[in-house]
């Protein structure tokens, strides 16, 4: 039973790092976006037995149960690993086997690209981490069971998971995923998006937001760089 998490913080609070390129309702309106493209890959992604996200934010939880999530409600606002965290001590009174937890600023991502994370190793492991493009971040894990390994998310969580792991005796398999790969920080990471020109929520908003014609200014990414 693989069970799949998406901590979600409030629209308003969201995408600070871009507050010096994008506007305040941008930002809300660009989360909201990602949130749902996030959604919908999980929700058509076969080998999943639900999804849900991790929010104390009524606007939050509206969009997250249009897309069918479920809604777990956080006693309060924290930050990415105490939000995952909640949701282990979840999973694991629900007797939930597998826990897949991903962000939820991945526009990219496909349902095939969930698959792909879930997929069952040839050996079985109980780490199964997702990097994102530099290595510095972790976009994807799935845990089995759900608290074998203790999160902590941010700055270099990528090799701090691979060392809490090697700590515990944990194996580990590593999967480069490069639509999962590419979370949505700073505005070049837009343009690298934007590049690709993937139909998505989060391609229209930023279109209808005229978002596009500025990052024309920012230099992206050769095309391929995503390519499945």
């Amino acid at each position: 039973m693989t069970y799949a998490v998406i901590p979600a913080k409030d629209f308003h609070s969201a995408k600070q790092r871009l507050a010096t390129f994008l506007q305040p309702h941008e930002r809300h309106a660009l989360a909201q976006a990602m949130l749902t493209d996030t959604l919908t890959a999980c929700s058509h992604a076969t080998g999943l037995d639900g999804f849900a996200v991790v929010t104390c934010d009524t606007s939050v939880a509206e969009t997250a149960a249009a897309c069918g999530a479920e809604i777990l409600w956080e006693p309060q606002a924290g930050g990415q690993s105490q939000a995952v965290t909640f949701a282990v001590r979840t999973c694991m009174q629900r007797g939930v086997t597998s826990l897949l937890t991903i962000p939820a600023d991945v526009p990219l991502i496909t349902a095939p690209d969930v698959e792909a994370v879930i997929a069952a190793p040839q050996a079985p492991v109980p780490v199964i981490l997702v990097p994102n493009r530099d290595d510095l971040g972790t976009n994807a894990i799935v845990l089995s069971p759900p608290d074998c390994l203790p999160l902590h998310f941010g700055y270099d969580s990528f090799k701090r998971h691979l060392r809490l792991a090697a700590a515990q005796h944990l194996a580990v398999e590593v999967r480069r995923l490069p639509r999962l790969a590419l979370d949505i920080d700073e505005p070049e990471d837009l343009a690298r998006f934007a590049a690709q020109r993937h139909a998505s929520h989060s391609l229209l908003v930023l279109t209808d937001l005229g978002v596009l014609e500025r990052l024309t200014h920012i230099t992206p990414p050769h095309l391929h760089e995503y390519a499945s």
